[in-house]
């Protein structure tokens, strides 16, 4: 048992730094507290991957509970029974239309807008609100950061991308308004200060960083003296959380700072945009980092876009030496799809690492912060060789809180919105929305 009650909102403080805590069971309301409908926050993120699936090796065999995981879902059997692949679901706003070609700057513009995209090249963009972003319009000011987005990419809000369509559709999922895009953050290093820097909009400035690398010390230093304080006020079972979180938070520190010397000492090797340049690692920097905001509630939206769409990048450690959006134009060639199999499956194995990490991580309620997360996964297209934006490959994980079914195959059979779906997980957000993009109504039994 927990020596003394502390607020949720305590934090680890020190000069330059404030550390957000995790959940622990002194923060844990009592009998009266827990029947006025005190409850674990639900958490809401978007992970996106591009460049269309192979779909014969996506799409899962049988519908319903009874369902078999297909050979690019096959890295999530451990969590099976905590995702619903939903099938059937469209982005028609996406689509060519009188736009002509463009699809890969509409796919990531409409994923979570539901919004076709105004064709320019120029300052004249217009768009729409994204799903997280009306999340986070309602609910952001419950937490520290409103939400959260991130990339391996490094942002661009402007310059022509895909034929005549601005590259601030292309390389932004996230948007505030019509005009104006939430641009992603690249570098895992500036995403760690905005989340354990000095308590403020900016988070901790230049200066502090660099007078921590120069004195080589770790963020933690500054926030120790407290850390102490608060561990005598803590029963053991807290005790040992605070330390395993201390030391999750210096591991995924160390990490970055090996990641950024890697990326030093190979300037002059060819190496995927943004840092650190293994990709694999940026991506699992990036989820430790989401892990860590929502097991610290320091945000309940998030978005993560691991790679535009249209984006080349060669997986020469899983043996795919061309690029990735080379290949994506298989003309039904057994080799490329082979190829494209390979990199939906790595990507999956990505979202595998993520979804164990909120797994292993236990909310204020003592169920997982998966349990209380919507985590959605896809794309905004489906076969990249015909640029289907039709039956896009979608998985839902996480059980909402409770007011989601996972463990199952859905299949609503097509000329569904994806905007509906948005809507069902706005509602069970418990944020008021009757309408999102080209949405016609929530779907049923999701």
């Amino acid at each position: 048992m927990s020596k003394q009650t502390i607020s949720r909102r305590r934090v680890l403080r020190g000069l330059g730094a404030c550390l957000a805590l995790p959940s622990l069971e002194a923060m844990r309301p009592g009998a009266a507290a827990a029947a006025s409908g005190i409850s674990a926050p639900l958490r809401m993120a978007f992970i996106y991957s591009p460049n269309g699936k192979n779909m014969q090796r996506w799409r899962p065999e049988g519908i319903g509970s009874d369902f078999k995981l297909s050979p690019t879902l096959a890295p999530l059997q451990d969590f099976k029974s905590e995702i619903q692949v939903i099938s059937g679901l469209d982005h028609q706003q996406a689509t060519a239309g009188r736009d002509g070609a463009g699809d890969h700057a509409r796919a990531s513009a409409t994923f979570l807008t539901g919004v076709r995209a105004k064709k320019t090249a120029g300052a004249d963009i217009h768009l729409g609100v994204s799903v997280d972003q009306v999340a986070a319009e309602q609910i952001g000011g419950l937490t520290r950061l409103p939400s959260l987005e991130l990339s391996c990419d490094a942002a661009r809000r402007s310059g022509r991308c895909d034929s005549g369509y601005s590259c601030a559709y292309q390389f932004n999922i996230s948007w505030k308004n019509e005009r104006v895009p939430m641009p992603p953050e690249a570098n895992p290093r500036l995403v760690f200060e905005r989340l354990f820097g000095k308590m403020g909009p900016g988070g901790a400035n230049k200066e502090e960083r660099q007078r921590r690398a120069r004195q080589q010390r770790s963020i933690l230093d500054f926030v120790m003296e407290d850390a102490q304080r608060l561990q005598r006020q803590l029963g053991r079972n807290d005790q040992q959380k605070l330390d395993e979180y201390l030391g999750a938070v210096r591991a995924t520190e160390l990490r970055i700072e090996n990641s950024e010397k890697f990326a030093a000492a190979q300037h002059d090797m060819a190496k995927p945009a943004g840092v650190p340049g293994d990709y694999k690692e940026h991506i699992r920097l990036h989820f430790d980092l989401l892990a860590l905001a929502f097991e610290t509630d320091s945000t309940r939206v998030a978005s993560f876009m691991m790679a535009h769409d249209g984006n080349n990048r060669s997986f020469r450690e899983i043996g795919v030496a061309e690029g990735h959006h080379s290949v994506s134009h298989h003309g039904n060639d057994k080799d490329k799809l082979e190829k494209i199999a390979k990199i939906d499956r790595f990507y999956v194995e990505q979202l595998g690492y993520f979804l164990a990490r909120l797994k292993a991580a236990k909310d204020i309620d003592g169920r997982s912060v998966l349990d209380n997360s919507m985590v959605l996964y896809g794309c905004g297209m489906a076969d990249p060789n015909s640029h289907s934006h039709y039956d896009l490959p979608i998985l839902l994980a996480g059980r909402g809180g409770g007011k989601l079914q996972p463990g199952r195959h859905i299949d609503f059979k097509g000329d569904v919105p994806l905007s509906n779906l948005y809507l069902t997980m706005l509602e069970k957000m418990g944020v008021n929305a009757t309408q999102h993009g080209d949405s016609t109504s929530k779907l049923p039994g999701v």
